[in-house]
């Protein structure tokens, strides 16, 4: 799979692999499978709430 993401998301990405000393394909798949779990635990309002910080993000 391969999907775009904002240059300074990517960024960030580079920074925590390196930190973590693994590649950034291994850091989104921690990072998406943590979310995958959180959603099916806690369904529409983890969305809601990711949303709502997406939109405080965009504002700033």
């Amino acid at each position: 799979m391969v999907f775009r993401v904002n240059p300074q998301l990517r960024r960030d990405i580079q920074q925590i692999a390196d930190e973590e000393q693994r590649t950034i394909t291994q850091v989104c798949e921690m990072l998406l499978y943590e979310g995958v779990e959180a959603y099916k635990k806690e369904g529409p309002k983890f969305m809601q709430r990711l949303v709502a910080k997406q939109k405080t993000r965009v504002k700033d």
